[in-house]
């Protein structure tokens, strides 16, 4: 890493930032690293800390900062709009959330789209479940094993990773079902047509046993769960069982919109040959670091409540003009089309250090979303400890990566800018290289 000792002069201890963290936050809002940083500016696809340190950013805030740091297109729509007025509300007409909710329905996919504003991934969710249970009159929901939606009591209540589900109590009843991890469980060994027979058949046992639920929810790639997916297809043959019963699909987004895989410019895309999903949620890049949440859903379903509801910061001005702004970069420059071509090239290159290290299992992914899991050698058993060694290293080498997974954490997600750059991929993979190797693992 480099550094710049005068940031570090400027903004103090991080260690003592910390002591006051600790001091007044709660003890289960996790930090990176032994030594937390404090991240105070960005520009491209770098950062700099407090104390002066440059950084290559390979996880864009948690997936967040989808373009670029300091994106000059995004800070002038922001500063413009926030000179003329910053929020009103949904009791007042919103050109901006109007602008924006015109071209999310129409790149949605979905037929006679609506679509609603939320300040976050979890509240999108929420509101989700909200309009499914109220539309099937049921309060059963269909929720993937390894998945996260959210940190809200809802959304932890669907959520299928215990590491993130902090209570089993839910105004939900939740059924879990198999398939979002292709390489773990009972059908790992099965070739992927098989792997989906038997995804299905599992799912229409299960159906004959209940009453029929309310909706499917599903991460087309699980985030939290590790960058994990099925085989292309699995929620297409799901849709149908799903659609014979009236039972509705949700697609969490909320890491997977916006073209990050690539090849497609939503993950349900890659499932899409029975339709689109009834209803489609969506978060974090499309702000790029502003909180913008929501959902899509066809007219009947969205407009199924029968009582009032607004949102008070959901939608407001100066957020719909950074995503506005965003969503035009992305698509003038092709982000989805960079995701692909300089994803590909980076998953290879990290593919071919990984087959020289035994700690590694897999290296898997698409596009600018990709997951390296660990485990100890000659084993399938997870090691967090050696994700967590990892983690520290790229740190201290200049790169920043998230880590998550269903198995004790022992996965490494790389989730950069979408307009990440063949050098910089380049620069990533070989810090991270010496970070693997030199954690002895």
């Amino acid at each position: 890493m480099t550094t710049d000792a005068s940031q570090g002069q400027a903004h103090g201890s991080a260690k003592h930032l910390y002591q006051r963290h600790q001091s007044v936050l709660p003890d289960w809002l996790a930090v990176y690293y032994a030594d937390p940083i404090e991240l105070t500016h960005g520009e491209g696809r770098h950062v700099w800390d407090a104390e002066g340190n440059k950084y290559l950013d390979f996880f864009g805030g948690i997936l967040t900062t989808m373009t670029a740091h300091a994106l000059p297109e995004v800070t002038k729509a922001v500063s413009e709009q926030a000179g003329r007025i910053i929020h009103s509300s949904t009791l007042y007409l919103n050109r901006p959330m109007v602008d924006l909710a015109e071209r999310i329905a129409k790149l949605s996919g979905i037929p006679d789209a609506r679509v609603f504003f939320t300040t976050s991934g979890t509240e999108a969710n929420d509101t989700a479940l909200l309009l499914a249970t109220a539309y099937r009159r049921s309060n059963q929901i269909l929720a993937m094993r390894n998945s996260y939606h959210g940190r809200s009591f809802t959304s932890v209540g669907i959520t299928g990773n215990k590491g993130w589900s902090p209570t089993s109590l839910s105004p939900l009843q939740t059924l879990y079902v198999h398939g979002g991890v292709r390489t773990r469980g009972p059908y790992a060994d099965l070739d992927d047509a098989g792997f989906i027979a038997a995804c299905v058949a599992d799912l229409e046992d299960l159906l004959g046993h209940v009453r029929p639920p309310a909706a499917l929810i599903a991460e087309p790639i699980q985030g939290v769960g590790g960058f994990t997916a099925p085989p292309d297809g699995l929620y297409a043959a799901f849709r149908e069982v799903l659609h014979e019963r009236g039972i509705l699909w949700i697609a969490d987004e909320v890491q997977t919109g916006w073209g990050r895989t690539g090849d497609n410019f939503w993950g349900w895309q890659a499932h899409g040959q029975n339709g689109p999903p009834d209803i489609l949620t969506f978060a974090k890049g499309i702000g790029n670091g502003m909180s913008i949440g929501g959902v899509v859903a066809r007219a009947e379903v969205m407009n199924c409540l029968d009582s009032n509801s607004i949102s008070t910061f959901g939608g407001t001005q100066i957020t719909m003009a950074a995503g506005l702004a965003n969503l035009t970069y992305l698509l003038e420059h092709d982000l989805q089309g960079n995701a692909r071509r300089v994803g590909g090239l980076l998953i290879e290159r990290l593919r071919a250090i990984a087959a020289q290290l035994p700690g590694v299992r897999e290296v898997r992914g698409r596009g600018l979303m990709i997951g390296i899991e660990l485990v100890k050698p000659g084993t399938d058993q997870a090691d967090p400890d050696a994700a967590a060694a990892v983690l520290e290293a790229a740190r201290e080498g200049g790169l920043l990566i998230g880590k998550g997974g269903g198995h004790n954490t022992s996965v490494l997600r790389i989730a950069p800018p979408l307009s990440l750059t063949v050098a910089e991929a380049e620069e990533g993979a070989a810090i991270l290289e010496r970070a693997l190797r030199s954690s002895q693992f």
